[in-house]
């Protein structure tokens, strides 16, 4: 079975993004990865960003896009996925005072499934990033369940990450052979670096496994204890050395 190829979330980086943003994904690339993750373009465009992209040999494993923006202009939304080639857009979070109840949280759903079905009748799968607070307790369910149940898994995928699924109080591998197929591209997040904990990396990968639905694993490195970049490389040496890089 080939190994699911992996990818960079740009936050990671962000403020070298912000400044240069091509130099930063060939950096990416020189380290070794198959891919990056996109919020936001830093100093360029869209059009820009899409030739550093191209010009280092990376994949757009996928695309954060604030709901604000989807709401905005999602033609353009659209238009800049297929300029960069990819069939991914991610909702990366939603206003936290929307989980007050089950059904603004499942109004919310519904809106999220008309946007996710708009996308995908242009080739695109639309997902949404959880953090903790989606996990907060409604009616009896996690606030998060009451987001999914609304809206048509082929309009609204699931891109788990794991480090705030724990956080949230669920066991991440569970939650992904609860959400199965739903779960297309997966956030691989530790408190730092990858590997550092206090995230169980092998039960995670095992229910991956077991699914089988994966199409991209996802680094995020939102903290650090060395420069940023050391830190996205060190956390892909750390998924080599587990066989999963």
């Amino acid at each position: 079975m080939s190994k699911i190829p992996v990818s960079l979330q740009l936050y990671s980086l962000r403020e070298l993004v912000k400044t240069d943003f091509a130099a930063t994904v060939a950096e990416v690339a020189r380290i070794g990865y198959a891919g990056v993750e996109t919020a936001g373009y830093g100093n360029l465009d869209a059009t820009g960003a899409a030739k550093a992209i191209a010009d280092v040999g990376l994949k757009v494993s996928g695309q954060h896009i604030g709901l604000a923006a989807l709401r905005a202009d999602l033609n353009k939304v659209i238009s800049d996925a297929h300029l960069l080639g990819t069939t991914n857009i991610i909702c990366p979070s939603t206003p936290r005072d929307l989980y007050r109840s089950p059904a603004a949280v499942s109004q919310l759903g519904e809106e999220l499934n008309a946007i996710g079905a708009r996308l995908r009748a242009h080739g695109i799968q639309f997902h949404y990033h959880n953090h903790a607070f989606e996990f907060v307790s409604l009616g009896g369910r996690y606030g998060f369940d009451w987001l999914l149940d609304a809206a048509e898994p082929r309009n609204l995928l699931c891109q788990a990450d794991v480090f705030w699924v724990r956080t949230g109080g669920k066991n991440p591998a569970q939650f992904i052979r609860e959400q199965g197929r739903r779960i297309k591209l997966l956030h691989l997040k530790d408190e730092k670096e990858i590997g550092g904990g206090p995230v169980d990396f092998a039960e995670i990968f095992a229910a991956v496994d077991s699914v089988g639905a994966l199409e991209w694993y996802v680094v995020e490195v939102g903290q650090y204890n060395h420069p940023p970049l050391e830190s996205v490389r060190l956390s892909l040496e750390q998924l080599k050395q587990w066989g999963i890089a």
